[in-house]
């Protein structure tokens, strides 16, 4: 099984990476921005980067869905997993089409409403996935698996 792992650096990448347990022993590749954290926490790991600011912005949309085609292409991952933010939309819509699962994780600090992210990947996901009951009134069909923390 191949599976991208692709989320913004920061607290996003962290969440990915507390996941070791489960993608440790995986053909793996990582989508994230090239900043210093994703550098050194994904030292000897297969890493690919993607276009930034991604907030609101439609420019890095069209050049990450230009990357997620090219990228996903070559790798053809079996799951995508990400926990947000921007980033995951292009990398899930396009890798839904070549027939790719995905997973994605509600992030921890939201207890009771949705991320932008969240609400827009949330109709093609294979397993959504939150971490507090209470997000299952926002999203119904979501799994809560408690916390990753």
């Amino acid at each position: 099984m191949k599976v991208c792992m692709v989320g913004s650096s920061g607290g996003h990448l962290t969440h990915l990476y507390m996941l070791k347990p489960f993608w440790k022993n995986t053909d793996r590749f990582w989508v994230t921005f090239d900043k210093e954290d994703a550098q050194s926490l994904l030292k000897g790991e297969r890493r690919y980067s993607c276009y930034f600011p991604t907030n609101r912005s439609l420019e890095a949309l069209l050049i990450n869905t230009v990357r997620a085609i090219r990228i996903l292409r070559k790798e053809k991952p079996d799951v995508i997993i990400s926990s947000g933010a921007a980033v995951a939309v292009p990398f899930f819509y396009i890798g839904k089409l070549f027939g790719a699962k995905l997973i994605y994780i509600e992030v921890f600090d939201r207890i009771d409403k949705p991320t932008i992210t969240g609400k827009l990947v949330y109709p093609i996901t294979d397993k959504f996935i939150v971490q507090w009951d209470e997000m299952h009134k926002v999203y119904p069909k979501a799994i809560n698996l408690g916390s990753i923390f």
